[in-house]
């Protein structure tokens, strides 16, 4: 295991916000995949709580600031302000300039860090990773799990970012001045990240992704169900507003986008599976 206390590597933060619909046996999986499991553990665990969250949450959350190895920083917000002013809220907390994001209903593979971290060091300013579908973790290794590799270079990157996001977020290492020099989240539920990483790629950061899934992604039944409906349809018009307002995307990309992608929301549940399995496998 990498000497923690190492002075020759610069320390990151790991960056989890939790809310009330997250479930205790999760959240400790989560939690555990960043800590005691990774070949290089972070200097600190900054999780954010959005919202009352109730008892049998509050007690693991204080159950795993004093018993963790390594140093947790628990951010409290009074209300459930959503993902991207919890995240904002918790990047201020975060000692570190190097920041991994992780989700409290994940599973991080133990070399993890040990394989983006570097890449971040070495000059990126923002490293993804292929992630890997799972329900039920005892079937993580059956051979027809979907995995969703991202771009890999920096020009593939670049081009993909134009149609679809470019990293999956709960596998992302990045830079914490890169993000407050895009102007950080902002709020669009749903596709608060989308937009994050279209503004870095704008305000030229350096990017790359890991082919290997270095993240094990929990769906649950209504997986499918919240890739749809009107509500992420209004987010989706707005983002490709948003980009083409930026310069990121050309007016026959923003036609494209809201045409196939808003689309693709409306399209009953069960094509939207299919369409979505061919799509990560053909890819």
């Amino acid at each position: 295991m990498s000497d923690h206390s190492s002075s020759s590597r610069v320390g990151f933060s790991v960056l989890l916000p939790v809310y009330h619909r997250d479930l205790p046996s999760s959240l400790r999986r989560a939690f555990e995949s960043v800590t005691v499991e990774q070949s290089l553990r972070p200097d600190e665990v900054v999780v954010v709580r959005d919202g009352p969250v109730g008892a049998e949450l509050e007690e693991l959350l204080t159950d795993l600031a004093s018993t963790s190895p390594v140093p947790v920083v628990v951010v409290e917000l009074a209300k459930n302000v959503g993902l991207a002013l919890a995240l904002e809220k918790g990047l201020e907390r975060c000692a570190h300039e190097i920041v991994a994001r992780m989700d409290a209903d994940d599973i991080s593979r133990p070399e993890r860090f040990a394989t983006q971290v570097p890449l971040v060091e070495g000059g990126l300013d923002i490293v993804g990773a292929a992630i890997q579908e799972f329900a039920d973790e005892s079937r993580i290794f059956e051979t027809d799990a979907v995995v969703r590799t991202p771009p890999l270079s920096a020009r593939d990157i670049a081009t993909g970012a134009r149609f679809h996001s470019p990293f999956n977020h709960p596998s992302v290492v990045y830079r914490r001045s890169a993000v407050a020099a895009a102007g950080g989240y902002q709020d669009l539920p749903l596709m608060e990240d989308y937009w994050l990483f279209a503004r870095m790629l704008h305000a030229g950061a350096a990017a790359g992704n890991v082919p290997e899934p270095l993240v094990l992604y929990r769906v649950g039944a209504g997986a499918y169900a919240r890739r749809g409906g009107w509500r992420l349809l209004r987010s989706e018009v707005v983002l490709q507003w948003r980009m083409w307002r930026l310069g990121f995307t050309s007016v026959p990309q923003l036609v494209r986008n809201v045409l196939v992608r808003g689309g693709y929301r409306l399209v009953p549940e069960a094509l939207r599976r299919r369409m979505y399995r061919w799509w990560v496998f053909s890819r």
